[in-house]
């Protein structure tokens, strides 16, 4: 909309000249209006707050003056002749008759005479003033008061009706926090205790006296009156001085709508927590039972420091904002006036100004809008008839070009979108061919590795068969030497022979990676926990070498098609590299396990220096190893193809510093020989 008529503005010489007559009216003057409504408004919330503020400020020193009052009553009681002379002659009906009297002359719910103790004196009904730091300041001779909340108990042990005016229902209201319980039975008590001395000036007794502030109208209606006297609010609007317990309306004159003392109402959870997270006074805008109110609470302390309460003064909003409300109406009204007035003198004023121009502008504001319109023979012979011909001339030149410039840049268009097509599906073909570019070169890469290894394989089986025999040959002679002597021994001779067997086979193997589908092993079923017990006395010299413990956790129940010899070389392999990876006295273990229903998995894990993230990806390949001086870089690699010739897996987990974990994943089932040599 701004923009159609700033637009509006920029074009046309009538929207100018009212744009220059009406902009002081149509902006200045509601923006001075506007800025007095804020701060006439800002003004009075900030004057409200103040009164509510000063209101709150006359509540409570009417509070502590009431306290001092009540305390200076029972002060003059205990300080007169008349009550030190009958106390003293233990005439219990005089002192019972001179509390009576001032009991109901100061309008006090309860005063009781009591000994250092508590127990109360003179009483036909002996009892125990509630516990208070006011009787133990009394004790000591200070006289004092304060506000102590009573439990039901309390309250009902005072009797003489005090537990009706009490016991107020909770009614829901809105706003307010939600509750368990549905009745309020606690008091706020007004408590004032005065020393009783004999003629040394020692205690020898208490006045304890209280005024129950629960239900107390009386009080609430005294300040309301002193704070809100006549006149000092709006007519139809009423201040309202309301005392709480926690968060709930014990004694107030401010009314529901039936025109009842809304006691037993709770204030609004969020005015609450405001209220309450403060030290000091809050003051703001709430709604209290019957509507939006100007408020201030005070926070009301007990005799130990704790807040039980608060004091609350408030005014309705409503009356004070309609007489505001009236006033800038009147002041909003007298404005439109005037600027009525005021734009209908420009309005006037420039229409005799830009109506003439209009006259011979309407065929450029036609062309302008893009319609087709020309201004046709013109009888005029001057120079605007001239004007109006070559104009016309002018315009139907411009149509041809455009319609000639349309036709070229089509034609372009449909150009640079078959060049963007052809350049598109080369460039897609390029990364097709790089793609394949690349993995070309890796697989010439690992055939080459292969190629190498298996003639390297190849080489080295050949060497090892003819040692691999001597050894056997010789340990048959030494068997047939010794004879019976070979008895303790026989175990290291079997194992001996077992390992040079073993030898035989893993050469067997090598042959036949070199052979490649020639290299699949015997297939066995086969349990990997015996298969491990078999193969920790090969590796024993080790661990024994550095002190490292192995802990063994064999719990695995399903078996592993595979070939046992291969399983042993491949644990033979992983646990020495963990012994080389744990420093002295390092620990590995050990773990076998069901893997699920598809066969067993073996974990070796140890606490050594674990292996560096970028080293990872290439620990099974060929040649690779960070042991410089020990490895040649094939003992994973070799047990890699040998786990994955049974269709099983290896992978890793290590965190540098902290050790490495391998496990090898085993089918109870392997697959078929075609497969597991591809």
């Amino acid at each position: 909309m701004l923009k159609r008529l700033w637009w509006s503005v920029q074009r046309s010489l009538r929207y100018k000249l009212l744009a220059i007559g009406l902009l002081p009216i149509l902006l200045v003057m509601p923006a001075t209006l506007g800025l007095a409504l804020y701060w006439s408004e800002r003004f009075t919330t900030e004057q409200l707050f103040r009164r509510v503020n000063s209101d709150l400020a006359v509540a409570e020193d009417a509070f502590l003056r009431l306290q001092q009052h009540y305390l200076d009553k029972l002060g003059s009681l205990a300080e007169s002749y008349v009550f030190h002379t009958r106390y003293l002659q233990r005439d219990g009906d005089e002192v019972r008759a001179l509390i009576r009297d001032l009991k109901e002359r100061a309008q006090f719910d309860f005063i009781h005479l009591t000994d250092p103790l508590g127990v109360w004196l003179f009483e036909t009904e002996p009892a125990r003033s509630k516990p208070s730091i006011l009787i133990q300041g009394a004790l000591e001779g200070r006289a004092g008061s304060g506000i102590e909340v009573f439990s039901y108990s309390d309250i009902l042990r005072e009797g003489n009706g005090l537990p009706e005016k009490v016991v107020l229902p909770l009614i829901d209201t809105s706003g307010g926090a939600p509750a368990d319980r549905r009745v309020e039975d606690r008091a706020m008590v007004l408590r004032l205790v005065y020393p009783v001395t004999n003629a040394e000036g020692k205690v020898v007794a208490v006045l304890d006296g209280g005024v129950l502030l629960s239900g107390n109208y009386r009080f609430v209606d005294a300040i309301r009156d002193l704070v809100y006297g006549p006149g000092s609010v709006p007519e139809g609007g009423s201040g309202t001085v309301t005392v709480l317990l926690d968060d709930v309306r014990i004694s107030t004159n401010l009314r529901d709508g039936a025109q009842r003392r809304a006691v037993g109402t709770r204030m609004s959870e969020q005015v609450h927590l405001l209220a309450m997270q403060g030290a000091g006074r809050w003051v703001g805008r709430s709604f209290e039972v019957n509507g939006w109110h100007i408020s201030a609470y005070s926070p009301i302390w007990d005799v130990h420091g704790q807040r039980v309460g608060m004091l609350h003064t408030a005014f309705l909003e409503t009356p004070l904002r309609q007489s505001h409300r009236h006033a800038m109406l009147l002041l909003l009204g007298m404005l439109v006036v005037m600027m009525g007035i005021s734009s209908w003198l420009v309005v006037r004023g420039a229409k005799s100004i830009f109506q003439p121009i209009e006259a011979m502008t309407a065929v450029v504001r036609a062309t302008q809008a893009g319609q087709g319109l020309r201004s046709g023979p013109v009888a005029a012979a001057d120079e605007i008839g001239e004007l109006a011909r070559q104009f016309d001339r002018m315009l139907d030149l411009l149509q041809e070009r455009q319609r000639q410039i349309r036709r070229a840049a089509e034609e372009l268009e449909r150009k640079v979108n078959e060049r963007t097509r052809e350049l598109q599906q080369k460039n897609a073909d390029l990364a097709s061919t790089i793609r394949l570019l690349r993995e070309t070169r890796q697989q010439l890469f690992v055939a080459e590795k292969l190629a190498a290894l298996g003639e390297l394989a190849a080489g080295v089986a050949h060497e090892i068969n003819n040692p691999t025999a001597v050894i056997l040959g010789n340990m048959d002679v030494i068997v047939a030497e010794l004879g019976k002597a070979a008895a303790p021994v026989q175990t290291e001779i079997d194992l001996i022979v077992e390992q040079v067997y073993r030898i035989r086979s893993i050469v067997d193997h090598l042959l036949q990676y070199a052979r490649k589908a020639e290299c699949a092993g015997q297939l066995d079923r086969v349990d990997v926990n015996r298969v491990i017990a078999e193969t920790l006395p090969l590796v024993q010299h080790e661990l024994e070498r550095k002190s490292v413990v192995l802990t063994a956790r064999l719990q695995a129940q399903a078996m592993a098609e595979l070939n046992p010899q291969d399983l042993k070389q491949v644990l033979v392999n992983l646990i020495v590299n963990a012994v080389h990876a744990v420093p002295v006295g390092g620990r590995i273990e050990l773990l076998t396990d069901d893997w699920q229903d598809q066969g067993v998995t073996i974990t070796v894990r140890d606490n050594g220096s674990g292996i560096q993230s970028e080293h990872l990806s290439r620990i099974f390949d060929p040649f690779f190893t960070t042991k410089q001086q020990q490895g040649t870089g094939l003992g994973l690699y070799v047990s890699y193809l040998l786990i994955r010739r049974y269709g099983g897996n290896i992978t890793v987990e290590s965190t540098p510093g902290q050790g490495s974990a391998f496990r090898l994943w085993l089918l109870s089932e392997a697959p078929m020989e075609e497969a597991v040599t591809q």
